[in-house]
C-alpha cells in the first residue's frame, strides 16, 4: 500500500483542496493518507471529520506579522522539522505532498533532506513562502495558474480540485431576473458588509428586478442587517446570511458574484462559469489575492477593483454597469470557463503516484 503524507493547511484555500487530493488518493488508489498541520489551522476540524489521521506540529507565520512573531516562528522551525522527521520515520511515506501553509515548510524540508519524493501543490498565482523555498528542490509541482509554472521544478498545470457540483450547474435562463451574490468567504468581508448597505437601495433602483444575497460571516451578520434596515432598503429584495450551506446552488442562482479572490473561490467561479467582480483582500500574504484576480481579469473572466480605491460611488457604478450589460456578463462567463479544470484531483493524484514509481 502506498503511504502518502499531505502537509500544510491553515485556511480553507489550503485545507479544502488538500482534502480533495487525499480523498482521490484514498478512495480511488487505495493509498494510506496521513495529514500534518498545526494546532491553529482549519485542518484540526476538517481533517478528522473527513476520517483522515492528523499529526500537529508547532509552526508559525513569517509574512505580515511583527518582528517578534517572526523571531518566534524561526525559533520553532527546527522543532517543527524535527517533529516532521520523527513522523517520516514512523509513517514511512512514499511521497510528501506540500499544499502550502505553516506546516508545509518543515515537512517538505524534512522530506527533501531524507530523499523522499516531494510534490508541491500551489493554488495561487504567486506561490506562498513555503512553496517558494522548496520550489526548486521538489520532484514536481501541481499549479493552478500558468503564471506560477516558472517558480517550480517540473511544474504541471492541473488546476485546483473543486466539487463536481460546480461543473454541473445549469445555465441561467436569459429571462431570469438579475441576482447578485455577495460572498465574503467563511469570515465575511468587512468592506462588503460596510459598503453594500449604503448603495443597495440605489443599486436596486438602477437594475430592474434585481435581488441580492449577501453572505456576511457570523461576526458581522447582525450589524450588516441593521445597516440595510436603517438605509431603508426594500426588505423583499435582499437576504442576509452569515453562512451559505449550498454554494453550488447559490452560484447557480447568481448572474454576478461580488467576492474576494482566494484561490478556492476563484476556482469555484471558473468551474461554475460565473462572472465576477473581485476585490482582493489587501492583507493576504504576498498580495496573492491581487495576483489571482489579475490573472482572471486579464483574460476577461472577471473585473477587479482594489480595496484601496473602492468607494461606495465607484462600487455602485461598477455593479450597475455589469448588471445592466447581459452581453458583458455572458462574455465573462465564457472566459471564466477557460480556467475550469474538472479533472484536477485526478491529475494531481496521478502525478503524485508517478513520482512514487520513479
Amino acid at each position: 500500500m502506498t503511504h502518502i503524507l499531505i502537509a500544510g493547511g491553515g485556511t480553507g484555500g489550503h485545507v479544502l483542496p488538500a482534502l480533495a487530493i487525499g480523498r482521490e488518493l484514498r478512495d480511488h488508489h487505495a493509498a494510506q493518507v496521513h495529514f500534518v498541520g498545526t494546532p491553529r489551522g482549519m485542518e484540526t476540524r476538517l481533517v478528522p471529520a473527513a476520517d483522515f489521521p492528523l499529526t500537529v506540529i508547532e509552526a508559525g507565520q513569517l509574512k505580515n506579522v511583527s518582528l517578534a512573531t517572526r523571531v518566534l516562528t524561526m525559533a520553532k522551525l527546527p522543532h517543527g522539522t524535527v517533529a516532521c522527521n520523527r513522523l517520516l520515520r514512523e509513517f514511512r511515506p512514499h511521497i510528501v505532498i506540500g499544499v502550502g501553509g505553516y506546516a508545509s515548510g518543515p515537512a517538505m524540508i524534512a522530506a527533501i533532506l531524507r530523499g523522499i519524493p516531494t510534490l508541491a501543490f500551489e493554488p495561487n498565482a504567486y506561490p506562498g513562502l513555503a512553496n517558494r523555498i522548496v520550489g526548486r528542490y521538489v520532484r514536481a509541482a501541481a499549479v493552478n495558474f500558468s503564471e506560477t509554472l516558472g517558480y517550480f521544478r517540473n511544474a504541471h498545470l492541473t488546476g485546483i480540485p473543486v466539487r463536481k457540483e460546480f461543473f454541473e450547474l445549469p445555465l441561467r435562463s436569459p429571462n431570469a431576473a438579475p441576482h447578485l451574490l455577495v460572498f465574503g468567504g467563511s469570515q465575511g468581508a468587512r468592506i462588503f458588509n460596510q459598503t453594500l448597505p449604503h448603495i443597495a437601495g440605489s443599486l436596486l433602483e438602477n437594475v430592474c428586478g434585481l435581488t441580492i444575497l449577501h453572505q456576511t460571516g457570523e461576526p458581522e451578520r447582525e450589524s450588516t442587517e441593521r445597516a440595510y434596515r436603517e438605509a431603508g432598503v426594500d426588505r423583499f429584495r435582499y437576504d442576509i446570511r452569515a453562512f451559505l450551506e449550498d454554494m453550488p446552488l447559490r452560484f447557480a442562482e447568481a448572474s454576478l458574484v461580488l467576492a474576494r479572490a482566494g484561490a478556492s473561490s476563484v476556482a469555484e467561479l471558473a468551474a461554475a462559469r460565473k462572472p465576477s467582480l473581485l476585490v482582493p483582500f489587501p492583507q493576504a500574504a504576498d498580495d496573492h489575492q491581487r495576483k489571482n484576480a489579475e490573472a482572471l481579469a486579464q483574460t476577461g473572466a472577471a473585473r477587479m477593483m482594489l480595496q484601496a480605491s473602492l468607494t461606495p460611488a465607484s462600487l455602485l457604478q461598477e455593479l450597475t454597469s455589469l448588471l445592466q450589460d447581459r452581453a458583458a456578463l455572458d462574455a465573462m462567463s465564457q472566459h471564466a470557463s477557460g480556467f475550469a479544470r474538472p479533472n484536477a484531483a485526478s491529475e494531481i493524484a496521478q502525478l503524485a503516484l508517478s513520482l512514487v514509481r520513479t
